[in-house]
């Protein structure tokens, strides 16, 4: 018999679940009865990841149809965010970060497509279909800029590449988005929009880095255990947090969806295009690696993918226009169903075998 503190974990061993963790193995011994603890909140996380690409668009929805029911609680959407970050971070110590700067080709690589050329291509789009002082131009470009997306991380197991390595650039690339986001945007958009860059730095520096920093903090304390100790609380509260954060950004841009004019259809197929080209270019771009493997492929492919677009939302609506979060509104509408059909792809024409571990 096991004592009660004994916690059993077998991270990244299992395919059972989406995110390749441990939602179904965690147990408590007390006496001669093994509980299965926190069993309906693991599983409640499990199945809220398999459904994202319907409860994302479903909660956005919700939130722009009741928006004056949520409007009184949009101050709340900065906590909920750093919260959901503080748990990312969890899952990543400094030995996965080690391991990214022993071996920085992936990452590199992958900064520089995601938030050089892919802005560059989205400020192109932009300009091309609607001008460069557009506030379509700033959306589509800031889309881009974001950090990289915690989503990815699943949609990375799930397909078998680098989960340890994704985690690792997510933390990585959150890391440095007080730098990033103001920088380009400054780079891109200075001369014709003006906003408040201090404030901006600021402020990511208190709801990603800030948390990012506690997080690997705990990580390294705790020797990589609080997360499987916490899991049953902190994960299906962060899958929650993440959906109100949409469901409230969603009612803060409502009432200037119902006055948008009919180049949103051209806004939506930009995003589509968009959205669609980040996937292929981190694909296309891991073969500039020599030798480098389907496990590096795939996950390039779903880190340049696929954004923070949460974060964009809150930082489109916090300092620019309305009509500048609509491709990021766009954004969350269309990056997970496409995520999906990247899946599907890539078991079709890059199969894995499914590994045991």
């Amino acid at each position: 018999m096991r004592p009660f503190t004994s916690i059993y974990k077998n991270l990244h061993n299992r395919r059972s679940t989406p995110y390749n963790l441990w939602y179904d193995q965690i147990y408590i011994t007390k006496g001669r009865t093994r509980t299965y603890m926190g069993s309906w909140s693991l599983r409640f996380a499990t199945w809220f990841e398999k459904y994202m690409y319907i409860i994302i668009p479903f909660s956005l929805i919700i939130g722009m149809v009741f928006s004056e029911l949520f409007l009184p609680f949009i101050s709340l959407v900065p906590y909920l965010f750093g919260f959901v970050t503080f748990v990312m971070a969890l899952g990543c110590g400094l030995g996965h970060l080690k391991n990214v700067v022993l071996k920085p080709a992936p990452v590199l690589i992958t900064l520089l497509l995601a938030h050089v050329l892919t802005p560059l291509i989205a400020y192109a789009l932009g300009a091309t279909l609607f001008g460069t002082g557009s506030d379509y131009t700033v959306g589509l470009v800031l889309f881009t800029i974001i950090p990289l997306g915690v989503s990815s991380v699943l949609w990375v197991g799930m397909s078998y590449g680098s989960v340890p390595l994704m985690l690792a650039m997510v933390v990585l690339d959150s890391a440095l988005s007080p730098l990033v986001v103001p920088g380009l945007i400054e780079l891109f958009f200075g001369a014709d929009i003006k906003f408040d860059t201090a404030r901006l730095m600021e402020d990511l520096l208190l709801i990603i880095v800030v948390p990012t920093v506690l997080g690997v903090g705990i990580y390294e304390i705790s020797k990589g255990e609080f997360k499987a100790w916490s899991a049953p609380v902190t994960l299906p509260l962060s899958k929650i947090f993440f959906a109100a954060v949409v469901l409230l950004n969603a009612a803060a841009i409502a009432p200037h969806m119902r006055t948008l004019k009919a180049d949103v259809v051209l806004a939506t197929i930009a995003v589509v295009l968009l959205v669609a080209m980040c996937y292929g270019i981190g694909f296309v771009g891991s073969y500039l690696i020599r030798n480098v493997s389907r496990e590096i492929s795939i996950t390039m492919s779903y880190a340049t993918g696929m954004r923070n677009i949460s974060l964009g939302l809150v930082l489109a609506m916090g300092y620019f226009s309305p009509q500048a979060a609509i491709p990021v509104v766009l954004g969350i509408m269309i990056q997970q169903p496409i995520a999906t059909l990247h899946h599907a792809l890539l078991q079709r024409f890059f199969p894995a075998q499914r590994r045991e571990m």
